[in-house]
């Protein structure tokens, strides 16, 4: 079988209002102060060009400064350092180096990534965490121009690596990703904690708990 993770919000934590209050702490002084720009910067087309590779950071910042009215110096500082502020979920880490285990002990299995990720941040994750070692390859947007739930990089996946769709299951903790990869005749799971990964893990004889 074959597993497939995202990353943010399932490996990597992925907070961005608490980010943006950080770094914005006037502008983003209450928490639906910081919901909202951090709606404004990260769910703008602006953000999901760089997300897929098409735009390059210094064109972010300069656009998303200007279009809402914040110090250039510091959406730089901010973006320059998203891959370090991009901490481990270690649950879900421990469950990765489990599943790795057992698949050198011999488990009929292996382990994907597919991310939405700007290659910066890929780069700088790869050089931080030795725990990614544990993947088979993966593909990350912003390497390949393409973003979920996008078909196609599904399709690129699953191409590049001989994936079976009856044998392949995708984790997101986003339903409308998960949703995307059952289109291509993958299964699903929607990621809510650790913890529930790890118990839908079980149930499908996928991991095999330790005692």
């Amino acid at each position: 079988m074959n597993l497939v993770f995202d990353f943010g919000a399932v490996l990597f934590k992925w907070k961005p209002a608490e980010l943006l209050a950080q770094t914005f702490a006037q502008e983003a002084s209450t928490p639906q102060a910081a919901a909202a720009m951090a709606h404004a910067l990260f769910g703008h087309a602006d953000w999901h060009s760089f997300d897929r590779g098409t735009v390059a950071m210094d064109d972010v910042v300069q656009r998303s400064a200007a279009r809402l009215g914040l110090d250039v110096a510091r959406v730089e500082a901010l973006m320059q350092h998203i891959g370090g502020h991009l901490a481990p979920i270690s649950g879900t880490v421990n469950l990765l180096r489990q599943l790795h285990a057992q698949r050198l002990a011999g488990a009929d299995l292996k382990l994907y990534y597919l991310s939405n990720m700007p290659a910066p941040y890929a780069r700088r994750l790869q050089e931080l965490h030795d725990f990614l070692q544990c993947f088979d390859g993966g593909v990350f947007s912003g390497d390949v121009h393409w973003i979920k739930p996008e078909p196609q990089i599904y399709q690129l996946l699953q191409s590049r690596y001989g994936l079976e769709p009856a044998r392949t299951v995708f984790i997101d903790d986003l339903k409308h990703n998960v949703h995307a990869a059952e289109q291509q005749g993958w299964s699903g799971i929607h990621f809510q904690s650790p913890e529930q990964l790890e118990l839908e893990l079980v149930a499908r004889n996928l991991y095999e708990k330790r005692l």
